[in-house]
């Protein structure tokens, strides 16, 4: 048995009750269950945990000192464990170099595909790079200025680490006096010590000369000399035009632009040889922003366009203004927005920043014949100053005068030179704004011009990788690439294909990995597992259906069978229906959630789970005993609607969308289509701004119509309702506080004189000071991790014993807070503020949570649903829209009814809920559906079909109509089936 089965006795961890399970090795197997059952202590916290402890505990102990040390979990025993890789939800991590290219590798095998047969190109005139000889260097060099001072310098040691002391000494006996060591001259006779942890540049000066004629010979001897030194690289430095770099192999001969060796590194903009300079290879700077420095453009200078000028002496200001119009013939009484482009630009970015900006717009505009006539007249500024008229006071003396830098250079120069106080005034005005330099490729222009049949790497990168895939797929090699480069060609390929397979396809591999969903980032992980074609591996998957439509489930559920035939076991935490009935072997726990889940109701294949399921909920569901039910008519639309114009942020194709108030809107659409773009980045940004006068920009779009009729605007997304083990659902809720002045009105909290404040643990007063209120003690341990120890004063009850005496019908503060929601109201249920807010977490299924339960240990759907019973808890006002992305993320078949109902009370108050979704149910269950497609990324961005569900389900041209359709009723009524046209598709 230990070799075909993973055997798991006396399970505790969390709230399991000390479980016993069996699961088969090699197999997929599904763990399943109600929200809070305890699926991920078992999968993760017990299997997973224990697999990753025993794998560190079989390595020597210097390499276990790396390691940070690893708890046992709380079970008996477990047997038949293989090494274990755990695929969760948030390992991607907030590293803004990380992108999908690096994650997965793929971009590695770029970075080596160009270095090995890349066809350099000159960046600035685009023809190919040729090598240069000897003799083309030496009349480039001669072309310098007669009498220019030139060092020639061979560049031996160029970013690398070392102390180089052999390399040195060998100079020193070849003759060599001098070199140039990161940026300095020094003798080679001193003593020359390096940190050979830092990255070094050594320039051998091999000559130095004044160029003249007659020294044609003496220059080729030292070219020579420094070529064969520096293997086939040479420096020219001059004093007024700095260094030249000279190859023998690459070099443009028109322009004599010389290209750096090609080298993987210098296509890596996380290595400075490969970097954009200016963004240092982030592809975005921080920067002062136009429309935050002018966020009203309607205004006009005199009247307030300038934000950060608001804040100075209005009379100074105003004088300034004027007299910046009249020397630069601005109006300056007329809207910003109607000022000509000159105008604006010559107001932010100064004569000169101004006269770039139309220097580059009439390059791009016009494809015009540069003949030396027109370089000339491009070269006169676009602005030409009047003389200026007055008392012949000094433009410094004159504000505005012809000595204006413009409005953001300005601040640029303060910021930079100001002291912190003056940067933190400054900081609302700037954001991180794409890179002027690179335009967010990340790389220099040199890495930028090489190419691969006709693309340079950013091409690549910046295609969805479907298309990219069909790019590689469609290569003709020559004998030689293919003899250099076949093997890196068919790895990229195979990880593309993976990407691919697991309904990414519309990713590019130029996306930060910060920017992923949860459900994005596993599936990425779980293809770069697949590519490592490991084998006899425990992986631990945490729902990775989450994001995903149903049509691109089935490639998922191939994935996984592929990983699993591969000769390894494959346990999935899921609740999507499809995956349980393909797994094959399924374990559900339960029977409820928190104190009451814990037990296995059932393990043994899906087969046996459909013909009886020994009460288990999810096998009620499947047999389609309960089920959730399809309202009977839908919400009429009378409450009027919120239009968004022109929306085009990323792939929308400039849509106008329509979304009724009062009803329950489902946005769906194939994974990547624009749903979350359309709804979070344009509907609520747009909405917060407006309402809230929120910073976050929204994405491009015309304009929002509607936004009158709604007073408040709400996400509602899963994140953890704190970071501290301080958080709880009571505080969240606001509950806590009514507790605590339930427990001051006692007669003897009164005769002793507490007040409200005496009863939290978060001031001093009432709480433990021994442990602040934490009720346990934080040890550090040196070279080890923290040891969290319960607090011996308190006994983890955070409060004093003074506090702790005072009681409610016999039950302290203490011992409040650790009751369930369930156990808490009948003690509570006299204190309307209090029992309110608990029958909206029952109402929410959270009945099984304590009050006092930390923050930290709620998953995200609890975490969601605590928001949601804040929110039901509320008075409302009628006008309120909420916007959720994927509500059912991670949540049972139970748990989405629950949800469902909910949500309805929402729009029963006369509120308006819009629900970016994939789960049928929700769909199904919708007063209104928008539908975005047809296809992800650039094939996205359209709306296919909006209206009732049953409007949805016959567009044949839907994807999830075709999932659809199956689930609604067959012959429902007229007034079911009749989908509004919606404003238009785009």
């Amino acid at each position: 048995m230990a070799h075909d089965w993973i055997a798991v006795r006396g399970a505790r961890v969390h709230n399991l009750k000390n479980v016993d399970v069996d699961l088969p090795r090699d197999q997929l197997v599904v763990i399943t269950g109600l929200s809070g059952s305890g699926k991920s202590s078992l999968a993760f916290d017990t299997i997973y945990a224990e697999g990753q402890r025993r794998y560190a505990e079989s390595l020597s102990a210097y390499a276990r000192q790396f390691l940070e040390q690893m708890e046992k979990p709380d079970v008996d025993l477990i047997d038949g464990l293989s090494p274990a890789i755990s695929i969760e939800q948030k390992t991607t991590g907030s590293n803004p170099r990380s992108t999908v290219g690096t994650v997965t590798e793929i971009y590695d095998y770029l970075r080596l595909l160009f270095a090995n047969i890349g066809q350099p190109h000159c960046y600035n005139c685009g023809k190919e790079i040729a090598s240069q000889s000897l003799e083309r260097i030496l009349d480039l060099v001669m072309l310098y200025p007669t009498d220019a001072r030139i060092n020639v310098m061979a560049p031996i040691v160029r970013g690398r680490k070392g102390e180089f002391k052999k390399e040195l000494q060998a100079l020193r006996q070849r003759g060599f006096t001098k070199a140039r060591i990161d940026g300095q001259f020094r003798s080679l006779e001193e003593e020359i010590k390096l940190d050979r942890r830092r990255n070094h540049n050594i320039d051998v000066v091999v000559d130095r000369l004044i160029v003249k004629s007659g020294i044609e010979r003496r220059l080729a001897e030292s070219l020579e000399v420094a070529l064969d030194l520096a293997d086939e690289i040479v420096m020219v430095n001059t004093f007024e035009g700095g260094d030249q770099l000279f190859s023998r192999r690459l070099a443009c001969v028109d322009c004599g632009i010389s290209m750096p060796e090609m080298t993987p590194r210098a296509f890596s903009f996380n290595s400075p040889h490969g970097a954009c300079p200016d963004c240092q290879g982030l592809g975005a700077t921080y920067d002062f922003d136009p429309h935050l420095v002018v966020p009203d453009e309607s205004r006009s200078l005199l009247n307030g366009a300038i934000a950060p000028w608001q804040r100075g002496d209005r009379k100074l200001v105003r004088e300034a203004v004027t007299t910046l119009a009249k020397t630069y013939g601005i109006d300056a009484d007329a809207p910003f927005s109607k000022l000509p482009k000159k105008h604006r630009d010559l107001v932010l970015y100064g004569p000169a920043g101004a006269a770039k900006l139309a220097k580059v717009a009439a390059r791009t505009a016009a494809a015009a014949v540069s003949s030396t006539e027109d370089e000339e007249e491009d070269e006169e500024p676009e602005f030409s100053l009047p003389k200026r008229r007055g008392n012949g006071r000094d433009s410094h003396d004159d504000p505005f005068g012809r000595g204006f830098e413009g409005v953001i250079p300005n601040l640029r120069r303060r910021y930079e030179e100001g002291s912190w106080t003056v940067q933190e005034d400054l900081e609302p005005y700037r954001t991180l704004r794409e890179c002027p330099t690179c335009h967010g490729l990340r790389l220099r222009q040199q890495s930028l011009a090489v190419k691969v049949k006709g693309r340079g790497v950013a091409d690549y990168v910046n295609l969805p990788i479907g298309e990219a895939l069909e790019a590689f797929d469609a290569f003709e090699l020559t004998e030689r690439e293919t003899l250099i480069a076949s093997r890196v060609l068919r790895e990229i390929r195979e990880r593309l294909r993976f990407l691919n397979d697991v309904g990414v396809g519309y990713l590019t591999l130029n996306r930060s990995a910060a920017t992923l969903s949860g459900g994005e980032g596993q599936r990425i992980r779980l293809a770069t597992q697949i590519g490592a074609n490991l084998t006899g591996v425990l992986y631990v998957l945490d729902e990775p259906s989450i994001g995903l439509h149903q049509r691109d489930n089935r490639k998922l559920l191939a994935t996984l069978s592929r990983l699993r035939d591969l000769g390894n076991t494959v346990v999935v935490v899921e609740h999507d229906e499809e995956t349980i009935r393909t797994a094959d072997y399924v374990v559900d726990l339960g029977p409820g959630a928190g104190e009451h889940g814990g037990h296995v109701i059932f393990q043994g294949q899906p087969s046996l789970l459909l013909q009886d399921g020994h009460g288990s909920l999810t096998g009620a569901y499947l047999r389609g005993e309960r089920s959730i039910p399809t309202p009977a008519t839908r919400r009429p639309q009378t409450k009027g609607e919120i239009v968004i114009r022109g929306a085009r942020a990323n792939n929308l194709k400039n849509i106008d969308v329509a979304i009724p108030l009062g009803t329950l809107t489902a946005v769906t659409g194939v994974s990547g289509s624009g749903k979350s773009t359309l709804v979070n980045d344009i509907l609520y940004r747009s909405l917060a701004k407006t309402i809230y006068r929120a910073a976050a920009e929204p994405g491009p779009h015309d304009r929002i119509d509607g936004i009158a009729l709604l007073d408040k605007v709400i996400e509602i997304d899963q994140s953890p309702i704190g970071r501290t083990p301080r958080s709880n659902p009571a505080t969240y809720t606001g509950m806590f506080t009514f507790i605590r002045e339930l427990f001051a009105m006692m007669p003897e909290a009164k005769a002793r004189g507490f007040k409200p404040g005496r009863f939290s643990f978060n001031v001093k007063g009432g709480r433990c000071e021994a442990c602040q209120g934490d009720g346990v003690i934080a040890i550090e341990m040196h070279f080890l991790p923290d040891v969290y120890v319960t607090c011996e004063q308190c006994k983890g009850r955070r409060y004093n014993r003074e506090t702790l005496e005072i009681q409610y019908r016999g039950k302290s503060i203490a011992e409040v807070l650790d009751l369930t929601v369930d156990q808490a109201l009948p003690l509570l249920e006299n204190f309307p503020p209090i029992a309110n807010k608990l029958r909206t977490l029952q109402d929410v299924g959270l009945g099984y949570i304590e009050l006092g339960q930390s923050a930290v240990t709620l998953s995200g759907g609890e975490a969601q649903r605590v928001k949601l019973a804040r929110e039901l808890s509320r008075r409302s006002t009628g006008r309120t829209l909420y916007i959720l992305d994927e509500p059912t993320t991670g949540l049972h078949f139970e748990d989405t009814r629950k949800l469902l109902d909910v949500l309805n009370k929402l729009v029963d108050q006369g509120n308006t809920v819009v629900v970016i979704e994939h789960n049928l149910d929700v769909i199904r269950c919708a007063d209104y559906v928008i539908d975005l497609g047809p296809e992800g990324g650039d094939a996205g961005g359209q709306v296919v079909a909006c209206g009732v569900p049953e409007a949805i389900a016959a567009v044949s041209t839907s994807a999830t109509a075709q999932f659809l359709k199956p689930l609604l009723t067959v012959g429902a009524g007229p007034g079911q089936a009749r989908g509004r046209p919606g404003v238009g598709q785009g």
